[in-house]
């Protein structure tokens, strides 16, 4: 038993890098789209911890082996959609990852339960849910 104390003890010194950054990119959604300030808000709330170059990280974050989950977490999560880079996307990447934004939503696959589970504030309502398709949707047949 001690000998697992000093292991995790010692793997609190080895911490993933944070993703943050203090600034918004010429490609961030928010530099490249008009977004209503209820849409801004949702993503904010639910999506851009795992989906944009900066999270908020709360206090376990920093406590190991949880660190290296979320870490993980959030680079698998950027490889699917980084709203900080969104602008560098293709014009049929983009579409379609509005379109999948939008089906994720509606199908309750975002955003994750394991992600709510810690993070109550970020679960979407019915009418955020609906706020989100809405201008997803919009966005999707904008694009040409």
């Amino acid at each position: 038993m001690t000998g697992l104390a000093i292991a995790l003890l010692i793997l609190q010194f080895f911490q993933p890098s944070l993703n943050r950054s203090d600034e918004l990119s010429a490609a961030h959604i928010e530099n490249v789209y008009v977004l209503p300030e209820n849409v801004k808000a949702i993503l904010v709330q639910s999506c851009y911890d795992c989906h944009s170059n900066n999270t908020r990280y709360p206090w376990y974050s920093r406590i190991q082996p949880g660190a290296w989950f979320m870490a993980k977490h959030i680079q698998h999560g950027k490889a699917e959609v980084n709203f900080s880079d969104f602008g560098e996307y293709s014009v049929r990447r983009r579409r379609s990852k509005f379109r999948a934004m939008s089906g994720q939503i509606k199908n309750g696959e975002m955003p994750l339960w394991s992600y709510t589970l810690m993070h109550h504030h970020a679960v979407l309502s019915t009418e955020d849910k609906h706020i989100l398709m809405d201008w997803f949707g919009r966005m999707e047949d904008s694009i040409k």
